[in-house]
């Protein structure tokens, strides 16, 4: 895709990134979950470098979308995969193949650093994106469920 770019983001985007994430939750419906801050995305991403941010550039120059991601480490593999904690396109941008040409881009760095793999969640009720991926011959992982401890109660279990 020749009118699409991609760079990687810098502290001036931060802004941008939470813009993102806040219309990316929107979308999903879990806007009111959404407590990152600037000042949050910036220690992070930035300070602790814990998270990368990829941003998809369209022909005029605007910031059309955006891919967070980390990586992971999968011990049977020996190596680490690429964990994609947030794929983003603007919807007055969407149906134009911008959504596959972040994944990859994104699967294009996976293979240049070595890795094993690039995974992801997506919610149950996301019958677009779930479609769309499947398309793209991703496999969902039916056989595994996801656990975690946030809040009071990883608090708690810190303190036990």
């Amino acid at each position: 895709m020749t009118d699409l770019t991609f760079r990687f983001a810098e502290r001036k985007d931060i802004p941008l990134i939470l813009r993102f994430i806040k219309e990316l939750a929107d979308y999903e419906g879990l806007l009111s979950e959404v407590v990152a801050t600037e000042e949050i995305l910036e220690t992070w991403i930035f300070d602790k470098e814990k998270a990368e941010v990829l941003l998809a550039v369209d022909k005029s120059g605007e910031e059309i979308g955006f891919a967070l991601f980390f990586h992971n480490f999968s011990t049977f593999l020996g190596r680490a995969g690429i964990y994609l904690e947030d794929l983003y396109v603007s919807p007055v941008h969407r149906g134009k193949g911008y959504g596959k040409a972040i994944l990859q881009k994104l699967a294009q760095i996976a293979v240049e650093r070595g890795c094993g793999r690039l995974e992801w969640w997506c919610l149950d009720t996301n019958t677009p994106s779930i479609g769309f991926y499947l398309s793209l011959g991703a496999e969902p992982m039916s056989d595994w469920t996801v656990y975690r401890l946030a809040g009071d109660t990883l608090k708690n279990m810190a303190e036990d």
